[in-house]
């Protein structure tokens, strides 16, 4: 099957008022397919999904051993945080290490997501800066394997010794020669790849040897889910689930990514029309369907089977798995 299938449905009372489509696929430890939704072999920008690939130079370069960096700063390298105080007061105290400040951030500002950060700064009538940007931490990765390679400061140009190594990278454990990439919404450069190789790169991770790279990075994520997202995210709140037993990765345009040491899976996901509330609920499906995330959670449930309210907080309908995703 080449074309999208359902994944998502949203019912209004007896209704099927919307759904959406989308391509998901899971692979084994040896990069062969376990099951598929879809095409497998779509081309497609993962976005944030893809930071722990874009962060293992740092790691296999020598440069977060070198910095004495904790698992504490590699989740944050893999994160799209809220702009919270414990994610914006750890990237600030990382670069005051690296001897830097906001401005050596290639990114731009953004209104921190976290309602207590973003009411702080209206009341001191103060602008974001771009440690509140989400991708803050990995670009503080970005400068600290730049230091470490003696390389310039912009380390978001496609020719930068860092995007070199992270397109090395990228390419290894998809098992793929990228096709191309486009700029990500934090001015980095972010490849593409097939959902098959991006299945495979997370099952190369979930199966990988203790003490590697891949698996310092996916079990910083795992350590710290308050820090891979933040409150009122479907990211921390399914790792808090799942007692820390599996990875997973939101990025934009409705793409999902999960680890899975304990099965040695690695999952990837895309809904067509980018919608985040179906990718959430699809990821819930599929980590339900390999027995990884209880399916009466309290968390599952905020996202799978979730009820839709309306203004005076009665129940008017769902939103639930397609029964493909049974």
């Amino acid at each position: 099957m080449t074309h999208p299938v359902p994944m998502t449905e949203i019912w209004r009372g007896d209704f099927l008022e919307s759904w959406h489509t989308g391509h998901a696929v899971i692979c084994d430890a040896g990069g062969d397919i376990v099951q598929s939704w879809g095409d497998p072999s779509l081309v497609v920008l993962p976005r944030s999904s893809s930071k722990m690939i874009q962060a293992l130079p740092l790691i296999t370069s020598g440069a977060a051993d070198k910095a004495g960096l904790s698992t504490e700063q590699l989740a944050l390298a893999c994160a799209s945080h809220t702009g919270a105080a414990i994610h914006t007061d750890r990237v600030q105290r990382w670069l005051d290490t690296l001897g830097l400040s906001d401005t050596a951030l290639r990114c731009g500002p953004q209104e921190p997501s976290d309602l207590p950060a973003r009411d702080s700064l209206i009341r001191a009538d103060q602008t974001p800066c771009r440690y509140h940007n989400n991708c803050s931490g990995k670009h503080a990765g970005f400068l600290t394997l730049a230091q470490h390679l003696g390389a310039g400061p912009e380390y978001v140009e496609t020719d930068h010794p860092v995007q070199k190594a992270a397109l090395e990278a990228f390419e290894r454990v998809t098992g793929e020669t990228s096709p191309g990439f486009a700029i990500d919404g934090c001015s980095a450069p972010n490849f593409a790849s097939t959902l098959h190789g991006m299945a495979r790169a997370m099952a190369h991770y979930a199966a990988s040897p203790e003490g590697s790279a891949e698996t310092r990075l996916h079990e910083a994520m795992r350590l710290h889910p308050d820090l891979v997202a933040g409150e009122g995210n479907a990211c921390t709140h399914l790792m808090r689930a799942m007692d820390g037993r599996v990875a997973i990765k939101t990025g934009a345009e409705g793409y999902y990514i999960a680890i899975i040491p304990g099965k040695k899976f690695g999952v990837a996901l895309k809904i067509v029309d980018g919608t985040t509330r179906a990718s959430e609920c699809a990821i819930a499906a599929i980590l339900v369907k390999l027995g990884v995330l209880e399916p009466d959670h309290p968390a599952t449930r905020r996202y799978m089977n979730a009820p839709v309210l309306n203004r005076a907080g009665d129940r008017t309908g769902w939103i639930r798995p397609a029964a493909a995703m049974a």
